[in-house]
């Protein structure tokens, strides 16, 4: 009768034992899913914090994190020249005017692109005052970028286009 009643609390401790030893998964995940090809099926999650990796004779897998965690800064350096810049008016219709105070024959240029990074039009900065033609421009935003003989940025604006 002692072996039957010893029974269940063997079974409970094996069980304890047995249930602290496993290993789950668990993660908050930003979203997922499965990607199909002819190669196979690959279930993939995207926002997992935590990765391991197995490595054997064959070959490793890694599970978990396996993009590049990188920060970059965005922006234009700027090349420093003795000159202000300004475009008028802003937002503009027709024409914009890109005016160069203390402009001393510098040998400048001007970009336009729109939002996609793609160039509209360029041209050289003759003068004082250029006018740059927007008329057959749809209603949007655009980036002028002005540059020095070298190519080098020296000021960039951002310029809406309005009906």
């Amino acid at each position: 009768m002692t072996k039957n009643k010893s029974r269940p609390i063997v079974l409970l401790v094996a069980g304890l034992l047995w249930a602290g030893l496993t290993q789950a998964q668990e993660s908050a995940n930003a979203s997922g899913g499965d990607a199909t090809g002819s190669g196979g099926t690959v279930a993939y999650s995207v926002g997992q914090v935590v990765y391991t990796s197995n490595t054997g004779s064959s070959g490793s897998v890694a599970q978990g994190v396996q993009h590049a965690y990188e920060i970059f800064t965005v922006g234009i350096k700027e090349t420093a020249l003795n000159i202000s810049l300004s475009v008028f008016p802003n937002p503009t219709t027709e024409n914009l005017t890109l005016q160069i105070s203390d402009y001393n024959n510098e040998k400048l240029s001007y970009q336009l692109f729109d939002m996609q990074g793609k160039q509209l039009s360029n041209g050289q900065i003759v003068a004082q005052q250029t006018q740059i033609d927007m008329n057959s421009l749809p209603t949007a935003t655009y980036f002028i970028i002005v540059l020095n003989q070298e190519n080098k940025n020296v000021q960039s604006f951002k310029v809406i286009k309005t009906q």
